[in-house]
């Protein structure tokens, strides 16, 4: 079938082997010290890989490739005693001190905000600080709407759940408005990548010199750097 899957340029692999540990779907191998796509039916093409390849030898393309076999990767997962994606798993967080009782008032600005409903050419674009936002991160980060969102334009996603490469929406939006600035906050884990590669794949392709900016939030709610 033809369908998006990632691609290594083995000249530009240092081997450092980040994206064969950022794949949980186990679908790239060291191979003579090279990173090598050793199994192309667990590739997802959401490329988690992507943001970790400090060389920028990885890159997507249409092309024929078996279909992603999300049964045989599970099972893969199991044999190794992984379950699933890390994003995934499940965890308890404790919290200490008391919730502050004073009501937040909402900083935000614009309608629709789920990047795959928001219209490309909608005037609030136009000028616009905008902010690429995965959708755990509002309720991960307590202060995401003073931080955060206080003005700039919102855009939401999970490119795991939609199953979608953001980066032509965002391709448009940029390339067909004003937008000034761009915010990427995404959560520590892996699935997230895809966010961000789509933000940095769109503002290439637009040739726009635009400010970009990672925010990664870990998921104790803490931001990472901080």
């Amino acid at each position: 079938m033809l369908r998006k899957i990632i691609r290594i340029d083995e000249e530009k692999c240092n081997g450092c082997g980040a994206c064969a540990s950022a794949c949980h779907e186990g679908a790239i191998d060291m191979v003579n010290g090279k990173a090598r796509l050793t199994r192309e039916n667990y590739c997802d093409g959401l490329g988690d890989c992507l943001p970790t390849c400090p060389t920028g030898a990885i890159s997507f393309e249409m092309r024929e490739a078996p279909a992603y076999d999300e049964a045989a990767v599970k099972a893969a997962q199991a044999k190794k005693g992984v379950h699933g994606c890390p994003g995934a798993a499940a965890r308890m967080i404790e919290r200490t001190g008391e919730a502050p009782t004073q009501p937040m008032e909402s900083r935000l600005g614009n309608w629709p905000v789920q990047l795959k409903l928001a219209p490309i050419g909608a005037p609030v674009f136009d000028g616009a600080d905008l902010l690429i936002a995965a959708d755990c991160t509002a309720y991960a980060y307590a202060n995401f709407h003073r931080d955060f969102i206080r003005g700039r334009v919102v855009l939401v996603g999970c490119p795991k759940l939609d199953m979608v490469d953001y980066s032509q929406k965002l391709l448009a939006i940029i390339r067909d408005n004003d937008v000034r600035s761009v915010t990427v906050v995404r959560m520590e884990v892996p699935c997230c990548g895809g966010l961000e590669n789509a933000a940095k794949r769109a503002l290439l392709l637009s040739g726009k010199n635009i400010v970009l900016r990672v925010v990664t939030v870990k998921t104790d709610g803490q931001l990472a750097g901080a």
